[in-house]
C-alpha cells in the first residue's frame, strides 16, 4: 500500500516550477491569490499541516504554534531570516525549523552595491528630474553628488553577504571597514583588505558610508539607535538591505530631515509594508520594496532548498539547513 503523502501548506505564491514539483512530491495546499495569511489563517494552516512552508511575511509566534496539530514536525521557511518564527517554542514542541541560507548572497550584495553607488550620485533624483520635463540641459553645477572612490565603507555584519559586499566595494575603490560579533580570520581580512573595529561606535563616527548587513535578532534590534546614528558624520550615507528592525527608523528619518545624515538607501523597513510617511517626502533617500533578493534565479534556488529540506526530513534524516538557536 503506497505511503500517504505528507500535507504541505505553503503560505505564499512560489515560482511555478517549485509549486509544480511540490504538488508532485507532496499533498500540497497552495495560496493561489498570494494574499498574506492572517493569524487565524495561519492557525488553520498549522492545524492541518504536516509541514508548513512560511515566508518572512508570516509571523509564526506562540499564538500560532500553540495551535499546531501533533503531526506538524517541520517548518521549512522560504527565506534566510528566521526572526519571524518563535524558535524556542518550536523547539519545545518538537518542531524542526529550516531556512534557505547562501542562495541569496550575491543578489543581495548586488542590490547593496547598487544603493551604495546610487544614493551618493543621486541617481533616482536625476531620473525623476528627467521624467518631470524640467531638465534644462547640462551645467557645471547641476545634480552634483559625491564620488565613492576612496571613501570609507563601514559594514555592520560580515557574514556571507557582508563579505560579498566588501568584494564588490573594493573593486570600486572603497576602503573596507567592518564590525562583527566575531572577528574574521586573518586570511579573510587580508583578502578583503578589511579593517576590523571592535567598537561599533568608533567605526560609525569615521565612516563615509555605512551598510547594514547583519540579521535581525534580539541583540541587533535597533542596533543603530538614535544615539549611534547621531555619531555619523553629516556627510555619511546609510544603506540597509538586511532588516528594518536593525535601524531606529524614526531616529534615522529625523536626522535625514535635519541634514545630520547625507542620505540613505533602504530596501527594508521597520514596520513593513508600512513606510514612515516622512521618509517618502525626502529626496535624499532611495526607497525600494524589499527587493534585494528578488531575482528569478534566487527564488528558484530558495524553493529548491525548501524541497530538499522537506524531502530529507520526511526520509528520516536531518535536513541540511536546520536552524539551531546557537547559530543566531
Amino acid at each position: 500500500m503506497p505511503q500517504k503523502k505528507p500535507v504541505v501548506v505553503v503560505t505564499r505564491r512560489l515560482p511555478d516550477v517549485i509549486e509544480t514539483r511540490m504538488m508532485e512530491l507532496f499533498d500540497t495546499r497552495l495560496n493561489h491569490d498570494d494574499t498574506p495569511m492572517t493569524q487565524s489563517q495561519l492557525i488553520e494552516a498549522v492545524k492541518m499541516a504536516d509541514v508548513l512552508v512560511p515566508t518572512v511575511t508570516d509571523k509564526i509566534d506562540l499564538g500560532v504554534l500553540s495551535q499546531t496539530n501533533p503531526n506538524l514536525k517541520l517548518i521549512a521557511s522560504f527565506g534566510t531570516g528566521v526572526d519571524h518564527i518563535d524558535l524556542a517554542t518550536a523547539r519545545q514542541r518538537g518542531i524542526t525549523v529550516t531556512n534557505t541560507p547562501g542562495v541569496l548572497t550575491e543578489d543581495t550584495a548586488d542590490m547593496t552595491m547598487a544603493l551604495i553607488m546610487a544614493v551618493p550620485r543621486r541617481l533616482t533624483e536625476g531620473e525623476r528630474l528627467m521624467r518631470s520635463g524640467n531638465w534644462n540641459g547640462w551645467s557645471p553645477t547641476s545634480m552634483l553628488g559625491h564620488r565613492i572612490w576612496g571613501k570609507r565603507l563601514g559594514i555592520i555584519g560580515m557574514g556571507r553577504i557582508g563579505q560579498a559586499v566588501a568584494r564588490r566595494a573594493r573593486a570600486f575603490g572603497l576602503s573596507i571597514h567592518y564590525h562583527n560579533r566575531n572577528r574574521l580570520p586573518d586570511y579573510v581580512e587580508n583578502e578583503l583588505e578589511a579593517t576590523y573595529w571592535e567598537s561599533l561606535d568608533q567605526m560609525l563616527a569615521r565612516m563615509d558610508i555605512v551598510s547594514v548587513n547583519c540579521p535581525h535578532t534580539p541583540a541587533t534590534f535597533h542596533l543603530l539607535n538614535a544615539r549611534r546614528l547621531a555619531l555619523l558624520q553629516p556627510s555619511c550615507y546609510v544603506v540597509n538591505t538586511s532588516r528594518g528592525e536593525v535601524v531606529d527608523e524614526n531616529a534615522l528619518t529625523r536626522l535625514l530631515r535635519n541634514g545630520k545624515i547625507a542620505g540613505a538607501g533602504l530596501d527594508v523597513f521597520e514596520h513593513e509594508p508600512a513606510v514612515n510617511p516622512r521618509l517618502l517626502e525626502l529626496d535624499n533617500v532611495i526607497l525600494l520594496p524589499h527587493m534585494g533578493s528578488a531575482t528569478i534565479e534566487g527564488r528558484i534556488d530558495m524553493g529548491e532548498k525548501v524541497l530538499i529540506n522537506i524531502k530529507t526530513f520526511i526520509d528520516g534524516h536531518t535536513p541540511p539547513d536546520r536552524v539551531l538557536q546557537a547559530m543566531l
